[in-house]
């Protein structure tokens, strides 16, 4: 199933896309897709409303598409975790998962504006996989045991901010990944069903139309239920929550491109889980 979430920021309401000309309406089954919906079943009843027919069909042209998640508890982001992107960064793979946290607030929709920060010289795209939590993960057994506790899979745009989260920093990354607006998310959330195998997924990116970033998850360092497992060793997920698993290499910050600046058009692209469309413009004085 594709979910998604569309209308005014805050005002969502929540879709399930049956095909590309079939949407319908799930405010029958829930007020929107969030972690009460998704830790209460909600799937499996979206489910069972689409197969016996009684959604009503809803026409979503020129609507605005919201993030497919309601803003969710905690969105944990994984650094470094696509080799190819470590070395054009400057470092060497690393033996751990990287740990670094966005604010929840940075959550937006595929095709909202993104702000430039105010004082930014150097704000930089990342297509990531994101994995969002139905269930709580708590100390697991193993990563097996986490291929269940999935709701599904989306599209994140993990912006940065490099002078931020390198130089101003004092050792952590966050205040360079917290800007708002800097995490575009959907079009859809897609189950594991339709997704398959999250480690053979292709990731795209372009900026005004010229390609960035071009790779597959296969090359993650560390793959999607490793990554829930080890962090459910160190905190708790929570249903709703959003795992950025990374991003492959072709970012600005290994010197081959500029950075964003007003105006700027970012896409971000993974198959079978849609594709965003981003302008740039400076934040508001």
């Amino acid at each position: 199933m594709k979910l998604m979430r569309i209308g005014a920021p805050g005002a969502e309401q929540p879709v399930v896309r049956v095909a590309d000309d079939d949407h319908r309406d799930l405010r029958p089954v829930t007020r929107d897709i969030d972690a009460a919906f998704l830790a209460g079943g909600g799937l499996d009843r979206v489910r069972q409303a689409v197969e016996t027919g009684t959604l009503p069909r809803l026409d979503v042209t020129g609507a605005r598409i919201g993030a497919p998640v309601a803003r969710p508890g905690a969105v944990l982001c994984i650094g470094m975790n696509y080799a190819a992107h470590a070395a054009e960064s400057g470092a060497a793979p690393p033996e751990q998962p990287v740990l670094f946290y966005k604010s929840p607030n940075t959550v937006v929709g595929p095709q909202d504006t993104v702000l430039i920060p105010r004082g930014s010289q150097r704000t930089d795209w990342e297509v990531e996989l994101a994995v969002v939590l139905a269930h709580r993960a708590r100390y697991l057994d193993s990563p097996d045991e986490a291929a269940a506790l999935v709701a599904g899979y989306a599209i994140s745009n993990d912006l940065s901010e490099r002078s931020f989260q390198l130089d101003v920093s004092g050792g952590q990354w966050s205040k360079g990944k917290s800007c708002e607006t800097f995490n575009p998310m959907g079009p859809w959330l897609v189950t594991p069903d339709e997704v398959g195998d999250p480690q053979a997924l292709r990731l795209r990116s372009w900026v005004n139309g010229e390609a960035r970033q071009d790779s597959s998850t296969a090359d993650m360092i560390f793959g999607v239920h490793f990554l829930i497992y080890h962090l459910s060793q160190y905190l708790v997920l929570e249903p709703g929550d959003v795992v950025n698993t990374g991003t492959p290499q072709g970012v600005a910050l290994s010197g081959r491109f500029p950075y964003l600046r007003p105006g700027d058009v970012v896409e971000t692209a993974i198959d079978g889980l849609g594709q965003q469309r981003s302008t740039c413009a400076a934040v508001a004085s």
